[in-house]
């Protein structure tokens, strides 16, 4: 009976409403996706690629250019990327892609997969709607950030889906763990994020510099999409998922700097 009540329970009772939503547009784009990719001419899915690539720079922009103090976002991504590259979390994340690949794709026939789970994961678990989502979700039941989102994201995983493969569909389960996992910690999260209840969620200093962080994190993941090289580095391709630490990172440094009362502006403004 427990079983039973627990499956009958009204949906709007969900606490998750917002990230199985997402996990839903993601699912359904990626079957599209793959039902039309060979019908779908190259010459279109290129197209649509480069506008999702461009699309992409500018939510990464919106974010990115609300930072308060471009020191605090710098300082975090450099501290980031050390940390990420030591630990090798891109490397980490393509390894899992592998795997998923081998269990389900004995041939190994779809080249594609790995770049497909890797790219759409980011790609729909990175930025400032993800994160600012899912705690309004988690906390107030609000999720139509998350409802927009989720149309994004569905989109996206379409062209993911017709241009790589099976990949993206696996990527939705990354959607659920993030998400749903800033949406059940909420609780735990909020009081690390807020410095003054007298302004909302998104006003927070320390929710604008984590944005801005995350902004720029989705600008690397641009250039990734639209195949843009660094061959002056020698990079074929940005690491991105190595730079995650440092939504961890910025705002930490914005409560280090609220811990010792020193302004965000460094106290070098006028």
């Amino acid at each position: 009976m427990l079983l039973v009540n627990i499956l009958l329970t009204d949906v709007s009772a969900l606490p998750l409403r917002g990230t199985l939503l997402n996990f839903g547009t993601v699912m359904i784009g990626g079957i599209l996706g793959l039902l039309i990719g060979d019908r779908l001419p190259e010459r279109i899915k290129q197209a649509v690629i480069v506008a999702i690539g461009l699309m992409t720079i500018v939510i990464g922009l919106s974010g990115a250019l609300k930072t308060e103090n471009a020191l605090i976002p710098l300082l975090a991504l450099v501290i980031g990327v050390v940390i990420g590259e030591i630990v090798n979390i891109d490397g980490g994340i393509n390894w899992l892609g592998e795997s998923l690949k081998r269990r389900v794709d004995k041939t190994g026939s779809e080249q594609h997969f790995t770049t497909a789970f890797v790219v759409a994961s980011l790609q729909f678990c990175v930025g400032p709607l993800t994160i600012l989502g899912s705690i309004q979700d988690g906390l107030t039941g609000d999720f139509r950030l998350l409802a927009i989102k989720a149309i994004l994201d569905g989109f996206s995983a379409i062209i993911f889906a017709s241009s790589f493969g099976r990949g993206v569909l696996f990527a939705g389960v990354t959607v659920l763990i993030v998400q749903g996992g800033i949406s059940l910690l909420a609780g735990l999260i909020k009081p690390l994020l807020i410095s003054n209840p007298s302004l909302a969620l998104g006003a927070q200093p320390r929710v604008i510099e984590l944005s801005a962080v995350g902004g720029t994190v989705l600008i690397g993941l641009a250039l990734n999409i639209l195949g843009i090289q660094l061959t002056n580095m020698g990079l074929s391709r940005i690491k991105v998922a190595n730079m995650l630490p440092a939504l961890l990172i910025a705002p930490l440094l914005v409560a280090l700097l609220n811990l010792l009362h020193i302004p965000l502006d460094l106290g070098l403004g006028g």
